[in-house]
């Protein structure tokens, strides 16, 4: 149930319960300060007592002492009935003096007592205190009665009397610090029970604290941490071009609905991008026929002054026979011998004409783009041949170079279109008596077509932008700059690659095209054989 609650709501709960951790902690340390202050304050206020019973039991065992003193005055004979000599004075000012310390401590005693009540402290609860003090003062009040007559050490009676209420006296103070010591050992007790109490309390709350943690840690992991990782692992998938990735997270809350919208993105992205490539391609076509239907016109000027001859000649061989035949009509006897050869040079000239148009007709099918098995020597000769009779490269020549036959899987139409464009480059870039040189070279697993050229040459700057759209060095105009870059395109859709190179200008140009070879079931039967062997 939590794990569909919305972010803020686990946010909250997470946050909850730390707070519940941090409380549990910090309640457990603080009771045990507190204890700790509340036991050392108690401690240190009964300390204080101790100093006080100890002058007050020292105060009475002093005035004992004087009383003693007194008491043996009656051991020497004719003291009674007489005037207290000096010395019975001495002695009566000192136990007055002892029994006034006494008063002081006992008052004194009593203050820190009362400090004690006021502060509450926990060790005892000093009643035995307050009601021993209590008795020590009604004996000091019958001691104060008893010395009232300033004779009373004449009286032996009296003397007795208060020997008597001293040794109640001292009998009391002695309490005092046994009442001290009972009460720290009954705390004593009472304390080791509360810390064992709070020893427990404090590793029940430490286990609680850790459990309630490691929870607090796997929901924040399961809530937070995976679903940020997946989402970061998909999105890193998805931007390395792996558009078929989707991401799956099943929390039903915010993160899962932001992998649904990733997921949707990426199908809306993938659709868009099909789309573009389908038309790249549409235009591709388009480009790659403009640009054929532009090297057509190309040829066809080229071709037209080259067709005018013929046509010629056929022309004049037709008035020729007309004549001849019109002569023979007329009663001469023909001249078999002529007629027959103004037929041939008719059917000769008439026949170049048809192979040149066919040629023509053959380069402008475009077509599907299909590919087929087809022979490049072939392709190459017919763009050769058709090249020949362009009367703007006459004084240039083309000399073609092939040893074994090369099959590859083209589309010849638009092979012939690389071949066309590479070698009118080749040829415009000739001087009058120029050589452009076609060489055919099969390989096992790939064919290669050089073009070479010992024309004007190309510097750096131009290979670096030779196949780009539109790139052009020609002037005037002429070219539009799309024909090495069809080309390009051309060899790549067929699994080949076009190269450059070039020494520098006036050093002349080479063009490497590499198409995968197709070889036939005899071919393989051969190799294979040859391997075997």
């Amino acid at each position: 149930m939590l794990s569909k609650w919305p972010i803020r709501n686990k946010l909250l709960f997470g946050l909850a319960l730390l707070l519940v951790i941090v409380a549990a902690l910090s309640g457990s340390g603080f009771i045990g300060m507190y204890s700790y202050r509340r036991t050392v304050k108690s401690l240190g206020w009964r300390v204080n007592e101790l100093p006080h019973t100890t002058e007050l039991n020292s105060r009475v065992s002093d005035l004992r002492m004087s009383l003693a003193a007194v008491a043996a005055l009656y051991e020497f004979p004719g003291v009674a009935g007489q005037r207290p000599p000096i010395s019975v004075q001495i002695l009566r000012d000192d136990f007055y003096r002892n029994l006034s310390a006494v008063h002081r401590a006992l008052e004194e005693y009593r203050q820190q007592l009362e400090t004690n009540r006021q502060h509450k402290i926990r060790l005892g609860d000093g009643k035995r205190e307050q009601e021993t003090v209590h008795r020590i003062d009604d004996t000091l009040d019958e001691i104060d009665g008893t010395i009232d007559d300033a004779d009373w050490m004449l009286g032996k009676l009296k003397v007795g009397a208060l020997s008597a209420e001293l040794e109640r006296l001292y009998g009391l103070t002695s309490r005092l610090p046994v009442y001290w010591h009972r009460d720290v050992q009954e705390f004593t007790e009472q304390v080791r029970g509360q810390y064992r109490t709070l020893i427990v309390v404090t590793w029940i709350t430490s286990i609680s604290t850790a459990v309630l943690l490691a929870w607090f840690v796997q929901l924040a992991y399961r809530w937070v941490f995976r679903p940020l990782r997946v989402l970061i692992k998909g999105s890193r998938k998805v931007a390395s071009g792996r558009f078929d990735y989707r991401i799956h997270l099943d929390s039903g809350d915010e993160m899962s609905e932001l992998a649904d919208a990733m997921n949707a993105m990426t199908d809306r992205f993938r659709a868009i991008r099909d789309d573009l490539d389908r038309q790249v391609r549409e235009r591709t076509r388009q480009v790659i026929r403009s640009e054929q239907l532009a090297s057509v016109g190309f040829l066809a000027a080229g071709v037209a002054h080259e067709i005018n001859n013929p046509l010629a000649s056929i022309a004049m061989c037709a008035e020729s026979l007309e004549s001849r035949l019109a002569e023979d009509f007329a009663g001469h006897v023909s001249d078999q011998e002529v007629f027959h050869d103004y037929m041939r040079m008719i059917q000769t000239e008439a026949f170049r004409c048809k192979e040149i148009t066919s040629k023509l007709l053959d380069f402008s099918r475009m077509g599907e783009a299909t590919r087929q098995r087809a022979e490049l020597g072939e392709i190459i000769q017919d763009v050769i041949d058709m090249l020949r009779h362009h009367g703007k490269y006459r004084g240039k020549s083309i000399e073609f170079e092939s040893h074994v036959p090369a099959f590859a899987s083209v589309n010849p139409q638009e092979i012939k279109q690389v071949v066309l464009n590479l070698l009118a480059n080749a040829l415009d870039s000739l001087e009058p008596g120029g050589v452009v040189r076609v060489e055919l070279q099969r390989h096992e697993t790939q064919v290669v077509m050089v073009f070479s050229d010992n024309g004007c040459g190309m510097s750096d700057q131009v290979l670096e932008h030779l196949f780009d759209p539109f790139f052009t060095t020609r002037s005037g105009g002429e070219g539009t700059g799309l024909g090495l870059s069809i080309s390009y395109r051309i060899i790549a859709d067929h699994g080949g690659q076009i190269e450059a190179f070039s020494d520098g200008p006036g050093h002349g140009s080479q063009f490497r095209v590499r198409l995968p070879v197709v070889q036939d079931q005899k071919e393989k039967q051969d190799r294979y054989q040859e391997q075997a062997a």
